[in-house]
Formats: structure tokens, C-alpha cells, sequence
């Protein structure tokens, strides 16, 4: 990782036009990385993950590749926006991905597809987004890592589709009382 390759991290990525987010009850938004419904016929949890260095990402990621590991029959999926040797680093930095399928979305096309643009300055920096990341380093020793790839502004998401590939969840409070 180099200053250029963190610093290149805090400019705004190239626009795309994002869809609306799918609602509960509809089809899943489906392409050739991530189809539904899933060909194995087993419901799924998707996550976005904001950028990989990111202690947010991080912690979402350690929480569902725990979820994983319990629940053998539902399909995980974790989407990253950095490049795949990026991807590949961090991952290598947690432990590896698990039981995890890991998709590297690094052109944001399924991002996009899901309802996920980027965000303003206010949501990245504001103090209280900053008070989380001290608190999540401090109580879980978790802080920010190398950014090389991917960018800040780029949001996150979470939904849960069922094995016939309809939206059933979008929010993490929902996936945790779907299960």
C-alpha cells in the first residue's frame, strides 16, 4: 500500500446510474456474478461492504463469516468494491473469507443495481461516524486498515432474498429476525 494508493481513496469515484433499491416482496435483482434466484436453492444474505480497510466493513464481515459458519444453510454473500488482489489482501488480514462467497464488484455495476450510490461528505466524516470508529476500535480492537483499492464514499447495504429469489429483508434488524 502506498500514500498515492490511501489518498486515492478519498476522491469520488466515477458517476453510474444507481436503481432504486429493491423492495421487500420483489424480485431480486439478478446478473451473471450474483443470480437469483441461487441455483443451489438456498435463501441468501447479501452484504455490500464499503470499502476493504474499512473498520465497518471489517466487523460486518467477522459477523456474517461467524453467521456463516452457524448456519450452513443459507447463502452468504459479501460484495466488495475494491479490486480483486485488494480484496484478496484484506481477507488474507481477517483470516480468509470461511464459508463466505465473496463477489469483487469493482466496476460498482451490482452495487448500482441494488440501490447503492455513493454518500455525502457529511455521512463519512460527521462526528458522530467518527466517534463510532474510535469506539469500535477501542472496545473491539478493530481500526482502520490500508485502503488500496475502492473508495470512502461508496455505501453499504444488506438485504435477504429466499430461495425462489424475492427480497424478503433489507435491513440488518430484519436479516436477524428473518433467521
Amino acid at each position: 500500500m502506498t500514500f498515492q494508493q490511501e489518498l486515492n481513496s478519498w476522491f469520488s469515484p466515477s458517476p453510474i446510474e444507481v436503481q432504486s433499491p429493491p423492495e421487500i416482496n420483489s424480485k431480486a435483482p439478478s446478473s451473471s456474478k450474483l443470480p437469483f434466484p441461487d441455483p443451489n436453492g438456498k435463501p441468501t444474505i447479501i452484504t455490500f461492504l464499503r470499502h476493504c480497510g474499512c473498520p465497518f466493513a471489517e466487523k460486518t464481515f467477522l459477523t456474517l463469516r461467524n453467521l456463516a459458519a452457524s448456519h450452513p444453510n443459507i447463502n452468504i454473500i459479501a460484495i466488495s468494491h475494491s479490486t480483486s488482489s485488494s480484496t484478496e489482501t484484506w481477507l488474507d488480514s481477517l483470516g480468509g473469507a470461511g464459508p463466505i462467497q465473496v463477489i469483487v464488484d469493482s466496476d460498482r455495476k451490482i452495487y448500482a443495481q441494488w440501490g447503492l450510490g455513493t454518500s455525502s461528505a457529511w455521512h463519512v466524516l460527521n462526528p458522530w461516524s467518527m466517534f463510532s470508529v474510535f469506539k469500535l476500535g477501542r472496545e473491539e480492537k478493530i481500526w482502520n486498515r490500508p485502503t488500496e483499492s475502492g473508495n470512502r464514499w461508496q455505501t453499504s447495504g444488506s438485504w435477504v432474498v429466499d430461495k425462489e429469489g424475492i427480497v424478503k429483508g433489507g435491513e440488518w434488524q430484519r436479516v436477524r429476525m428473518i433467521l
